[in-house]
């Protein structure tokens, strides 16, 4: 199976094999994170003595700081899914009640699954979760889906919209690793095949209805109801167990910090009206402007590979 973003799939033994090519690797770390200005050293020391002050520190994570990882956004300017074309993310009642988006919905996102699933963390990951290990971290909600702070080794950390990795039966409620439902995609749809145009934020590919209509989804193996990946569609709530939780969070905190995220999402925003009622200092870094420019004490508009890692949590 040749894809046009550089990934290509192929059999082997009647197993599904990926195969990426060093250029397309390299290529794709930085094909979708938007132009910044060069660091500012000043902005840079400022960032330092907000972390150096911050001693319960709670930090919220977006779209922004994976770009740098090769997984792309939807709404920065030029490279984000909006920018690049005019698809539109699944929405939640239509992947519950139409079972031909169900099928749609997998057949992309098994195409994309081997290279969504190898992404690697970058410096700011890793940052994060040193600043965790040396007690500046107090806590760490991220609004992603990649697992790239769990594979850095972040540990008080909250998936606000879940994660890709995990697979939910809206029957039974049963969770079952995403890995193991590609194992039986492939035996359902041993010969086929398709080519894939272009890549989307989530871990899913662009294919043709045509390519899409032969797909076979297999149910629950334990009581034959719908799959779905266990994070938030579009048009779906919070768990409100979690969001009360992640309140909790921020009232204990003193400060809080956003990276890689415009806030856009009210879900993810509510925190930041929080953080505000209890009048805690809020930075930002992100690349181009959020929802809560006008909140915070310090913006910086960078890379988040680029500046975390200069950043001293001792």
């Amino acid at each position: 199976m040749r894809m046009s973003f550089g990934l290509t799939l192929r059999t082997a033994k009647g197993r599904w094999v990926p195969n990426l090519s060093q250029q397309c690797s390299r290529r794709s770390t930085g094909l979708f994170v938007p132009p910044s200005p060069p660091l500012d050293s000043e902005k840079v020391k400022e960032l330092q003595r907000f972390i150096t002050l911050s001693k319960r520190l709670l930090v919220m994570t977006g779209a922004g700081i994976s770009t740098e990882s090769g997984i792309p956004d939807y709404r920065s300017e030029k490279v984000g899914l909006y920018a690049r074309t005019d698809r539109r993310p699944i929405q939640h009642g239509d992947f519950v009640r139409i079972a031909q988006i169900r099928q749609r919905y997998w057949a992309r996102n098994f195409v994309g699954w081997p290279q969504f699933s190898s992404h690697q963390p970058n410096p700011a990951h890793w940052a994060l979760s040193n600043w965790e290990r040396f007690g500046k971290l107090s806590w760490l909600v991220t609004q992603n889906v990649d697992a790239l702070h769990t594979k850095a080794g972040s540990q008080r950390l909250t998936e606000l919209h879940g994660c890709m990795h995990r697979v939910l039966c809206l029957g039974c409620g049963e969770q079952t690793p995403r890995g193991a439902l590609q194992e039986r995609f492939e035996v359902l749809n041993p010969t086929w095949s398709a080519e894939a145009h272009g890549l989307a934020p989530d871990g899913d590919v662009f294919l043709t209805e045509e390519q899409v209509q032969s797909f076979r989804v297999p149910p629950c193996s334990r009581c034959g109801g719908p799959l779905k990946p266990d994070v938030v569609f579009f048009g779906d709530t919070v768990n409100p167990d979690k969001v009360d939780f992640v309140h909790k969070r921020v009232k204990e905190a003193d400060s809080l910090l956003v990276v890689g995220s415009s806030l856009q999402v009210y879900s993810g925003y509510r925190f930041i009206l929080t953080a505000q009622e209890r009048k805690l200092p809020i930075a930002i870094l992100n690349i181009g402007p959020t929802r809560s420019d006008d909140l915070a004490c310090l913006k910086l508009d960078s890379r988040c590979g680029e500046l975390l890692p200069l950043i001293d949590p001792r």
